[in-house]
């Protein structure tokens, strides 16, 4: 990255501003529409303005060049660390700041990038989930994020453990787009875990923050992170969640944004499925397949066949011996214990354990608590 010029000095101590949460910056922009009018002293005080003490003391700081001011100082040393590190700046005024993420209520004034800053452009459907996500969540996921990717979307999560990570490594794998939007500063990846995740994702897509680098995970930045996800999307797909999820309040950020909500339905024995299944009653869209998702998207031709359609999870065409069938028939995709397995299908333990052995090794079945799973 070039010498940062004044401009973008200017745009970076108005995104370092204390106490200016996105509701006073929406008041500012249906004010003027343009947050630059905080950098003139005279319109703060022409406008009435009513900033915070903390926020009056910051601006005079900027205004009049008191380098040895702790806000002044802060500035300094981010734009510092944003040059040393080449992480990319899309103001507010920059053409290429992304036009969905605009029109929300409160939406950054400055936006710090790591990897292609072209892929901000692309359309883009929001994935999320449970951290704690069952195989099957994880799978369905990861085929939805795919097949979207190889439709030409845009896969945008959060970067968290579950059902964020499979969408962004099923993109990833698709040879597609993907994009994280941290909590963090784009320099502190959270969870540590996923480093060489984002390294990938710097290859094949970004990761966006609002928050300057260094800022480490507090609670409070990831529902201002989700506001991010579904405004950058043109819809949002909720895969697992229990009813105390992030991810509800997502959904919640995308209804109030004007965005299509989607939601896969799960067993109601499964607590992850719960979330999902409150959307669905509260009017969210069933999904069932990618193709539920595309057909719902204004201004978006669904191709007729699409390449490999992405559905749930479902077995594919294999030699499965008798045992084996009856086995996987009578198996659901919420957890069957043992003994209930014996009884719907009448096998023996020992028949019953050898059959469901051989569906492990297939891929088509998974040890769970309470029993075994269903996946694909």
């Amino acid at each position: 990255m070039t010498a940062m010029t004044p401009d973008r000095r200017d745009w970076l101590a108005l995104s370092l501003l204390p106490g200016m949460g996105p509701t006073r910056w929406q008041r500012i922009l249906d004010l003027d529409g343009d947050p630059r009018l905080l950098l003139d002293a005279s319109q703060v005080s022409g406008r009435g303005l009513r900033l915070p003490e903390p926020t009056r003391e910051a601006l005079d700081a900027w205004w009049n060049g008191k380098v040895g001011n702790r806000f002044y100082r802060r500035v300094v040393q981010v734009a510092a660390t944003v040059e040393r590190l080449g992480i990319e700046l899309i103001d507010w005024a920059a053409p290429d700041y992304p036009t969905a993420l605009r029109a929300i209520h409160g939406p950054p004034p400055l936006l710090y990038l790591r990897g292609r800053r072209e892929a901000l452009a692309a359309r883009q459907v929001a994935i999320v989930g449970s951290r704690n996500a069952t195989r099957e969540g994880l799978d369905n996921a990861t085929r939805f994020a795919a097949e979207l990717a190889r439709l030409g979307f845009a896969v945008t999560s959060g970067l968290a453990l579950g059902i964020d990570a499979a969408a962004h490594r099923g993109a990833v794998e698709a040879g597609g787009t993907t994009i994280a939007v941290l909590a963090t500063g784009v320099d502190e990846i959270y969870p540590r875990q996923h480093c060489h995740l984002a390294a990938a994702l710097c290859q094949q897509g970004a990761l966006v923050s609002e928050m300057p680098p260094g800022t480490p995970p507090r609670a409070p930045h990831f529902p201002r992170r989700n506001r991010i996800i579904t405004g950058l999307s043109c819809g949002v797909l909720v895969v697992e969640a229990s009813l105390r999820s992030g991810s509800l309040i997502s959904a919640r950020h995308a209804l109030e944004q004007g965005r299509d909500v989607f939601a896969v339905p799960g067993s109601i024995h499964n607590p992850q499925a719960r979330g999902c299944n409150q959307l669905l009653r509260q009017g969210a869209r069933l999904v069932e397949s990618v193709q539920d998702i595309v057909e719902e998207l204004p201004g978006w031709e669904a191709p007729s066949q699409p390449p490999g359609r992405a559905t749930l999870s479902s077995p594919p065409n294999c030699d499965l011996s008798p045992d084996e069938a009856l086995v996987l028939g009578a198996s659901g995709f919420s957890p069957s214990s043992s003994d209930e397995l014996c009884e719907r299908t009448g096998l023996s333990a020992e028949r019953l354990l050898q059959a469901v052995l051989m569906l492990e090794m297939q891929g088509l079945l998974a040890t769970v608590p309470g029993g075994y799973q269903r996946i694909s």
